[in-house]
């Protein structure tokens, strides 16, 4: 749950200065656990910022920091004293409505994850900017339509795999779609691509680049695919999230994980009223990608072709659905 940002906006408002002194100024805010948080304002450009201090906790110096626009990530030390600070400082370019939205955001994360000392709340930190970080490279504007229908097919899917009986820990861990990863889902030896569509004349799977469906590098490769309808009997993209984030309630590390995922899928709560279709799943196909599957791999392509992104019919493909179970086991994750 988000800090309230008033005591930010407060200490910056009275911190706010022209000096053209090089350093810091700060003010105390409430800990998070260990952690000793400062509101603060970084000279001679008089930016705003939020200060973490770790006694003992460290980042390795090999450890590239998150920055994204509007803000940055800096090992810092404003007092000399031994300390292990942690600068999260808003751009001259920077929204500062949005930058206290997400200073609130992050403090808020790691008042969750204080029990876990303080590697866990500088952990957390970390994981929490880093969804930031993809947030704002994706955009800070609500979902597309089809970006929508895809992130509630990746939400069905990572509800599944905890029916299913993988722990919540490791399901929302193996979700890695939404930082970059080739597939949706890493699980055990292989990986799961989750499809979504409302076609009900075709089983449309849209693969966005070579890699999605190339076992030469990792396998099994399942395609999971899922045809929803619009119903008023439906669930909304809002209801799921808070759904999964219900069942992880008491799980802060697992929770921690799927908000910041949530967040670097370009899911933001502000944006929940956006989000009125209501989906109802129709119809699920687990196919295994292998010999025989139609895909295009950089194996079978010509070096001068770089990309390629291609659509498949499902309905098309003949054989049998692998159980979810049965994928699972295959993966090793059962």
């Amino acid at each position: 749950m988000a800090r309230p940002i008033d005591e930010f906006i407060l200490a910056w408002g009275a911190l706010s200065g022209d000096s053209r002194e090089a350093g810091w100024r700060s003010i105390p805010v409430a800990s998070a656990g260990p952690c000793v948080l400062m509101a603060g304002r970084r000279f001679p450009g008089n930016e705003e910022a939020l200060l973490a201090g770790f006694r003992s906790a460290k980042v390795p110096a090999a450890e590239k920091l998150p920055e994204g626009r509007g803000f940055e990530v800096t090992r810092a030390d404003p007092y000399g004293d031994g300390k292990t600070w942690i600068s999260l400082t808003r751009k001259e370019s920077g929204s500062v409505e949005l930058f206290a939205e997400m200073v609130g955001d992050v403090a808020g994360a790691m008042d969750t994850a204080a029990a876990a000392g303080e590697e866990g709340v500088l952990r957390t930190l970390l994981i929490r900017v880093r969804a930031w970080q993809e947030f704002m490279r994706k955009g800070v504007q609500a979902l597309s339509p089809e970006a929508e229908l895809g992130l509630f097919g990746e939400l069905t899917l990572l509800g599944t795999l905890m029916d299913a009986g993988v722990s919540s820990f490791t399901a929302v861990e193996s979700w890695v779609g939404p930082l970059d990863g080739a597939q949706d889902f890493a699980l055990g030896d292989g990986a799961v691509e989750a499809k979504a569509t409302l076609s009900d004349r075709s089983f449309p799977a849209k693969i966005g680049c070579m890699e999605q469906l190339d076992d030469s590098v990792l396998r099994p490769i399942f395609l999971a695919g899922m045809r929803f309808a619009l119903r008023e009997s439906g669930t909304s993209l809002p209801e799921l999230a808070a759904d999964i984030a219900g069942r992880l309630s008491g799980l802060p590390d697992a929770a921690t994980a799927f908000s910041a995922r949530l967040l670097a899928a370009g899911y933001h709560a502000s944006h929940a009223d956006t989000y009125r279709r209501r989906f109802s799943l129709e119809k699920t196909r687990v196919l295994e990608v292998g010999e025989g599957f139609p895909r295009i791999v950089r194996g079978t392509v010509p070096d001068a072709i770089t990309r390629v992104m291609y659509e498949i019919d499902l309905d098309r493909i003949p054989g049998g659905d692998s159980e979810v179970g049965g994928a699972l086991k295959k993966l090793g994750v059962l």
